[in-house]
């Protein structure tokens, strides 16, 4: 059997694609392609637009000042954690703190009870000046001289305040409440409590616990064996940028540890200040 050829039998001449023709299917991918192209320049003006409105705080930003209204002793040793509502706007730049004193103490000794007591109002002057900052090392040589492990228990539960900001605010409460070191009456998870709720604004919740399971005594060992290794003698112990005041508890006055303090300020500050002795890279 024979192909058909059309109408006249034979195969007529091919038809020739006009212009237009040979060129739609490219205006079809063209059009595709501004149509993809378009929709993510306008998903890309959109994200651009609403990031401006999409709060991402810089590392280190703080909220507005906080002015004080209260006594000295109700400042933290760390920073109290800022309200969720308050916006971080600032950046800051925080001067340097030429002097640290570190304040060796126990909290079963009555020698530091008596040394807290004459020394805090002048530590609390100093703070405020901005020249100095204070840390302060729990140690527990009173158990071995006295027994038990009052000094330690009280350690750990000073830390597990000092987890939510109240070192300073609990302490105060173990020096006020502070019983005869031979009864190691601190070594009472109770009374913890109890002192604890008495400086207030600590979650009891978290506090217990940290407490009755000693999160923190390790640490504090840690730190008891430290002491005993720079054989620092008996608590109280001061430094200043590590030097060990002489004398604290026979000689030494508060008058006499601001004076040396103040010293030592000023001396940091001129060797700050003083313009490097080694040449310059840039120096032929």
């Amino acid at each position: 059997m024979t192909e058909s050829k059309g109408p006249g039998g034979a195969a007529g001449p091919k038809k020739r694609k006009g212009p237009l023709q040979r060129l739609k299917p490219y205006a079809v991918g063209i059009t595709a392609m501004v149509v993809v192209f378009g929709g993510s320049a306008l998903i890309g003006a959109h994200v651009r637009s609403t990031k401006g409105d999409k709060v991402t705080e810089p590392s280190g930003v703080a909220g507005a000042a906080v002015v004080p209204t209260g006594p000295v002793s109700t400042s933290s040793a760390s920073p109290t954690p800022t309200p969720t509502d308050q916006q971080h706007l600032s950046v800051p730049v925080r001067p340097a703190i030429p002097v640290t004193i570190t304040v060796f103490e126990d909290l079963r000794s009555p020698d530091s009870k008596a040394f807290d007591e004459e020394y805090n109002a002048m530590f609390a002057q100093l703070l405020l000046t901005g020249q100095v900052q204070i840390h302060y090392r729990l140690v527990t040589a009173s158990d071995a001289q006295y027994g038990g492990k009052g000094a330690l228990v009280a350690a750990n539960a000073a830390a597990c305040a000092q987890d939510q900001s109240r070192f300073v605010q609990f302490v105060e409460q173990v020096w006020k409440h502070q019983p005869d070191p031979s009864s190691d009456g601190l070594a009472s998870e109770n009374l913890m409590k109890k002192l604890a709720k008495k400086a207030g604004k600590i979650n009891m919740g978290k506090f217990d616990p940290c407490v009755e399971q000693s999160d923190h005594e390790g640490w504090v060992r840690q730190g008891q064996k430290d002491f005993a290794a720079q054989k620092l003698g008996s608590v109280p112990v001061v430094q200043i940028n590590d030097t060990t005041v002489s004398n604290v508890r026979t000689t030494l006055t508060p008058k006499k540890l601001r004076a040396l303090i103040l010293k030592e300020a000023k001396r940091v500050i001129a060797v700050q200040a003083t313009p490097s002795a080694s040449p310059s890279p840039m120096a032929g």
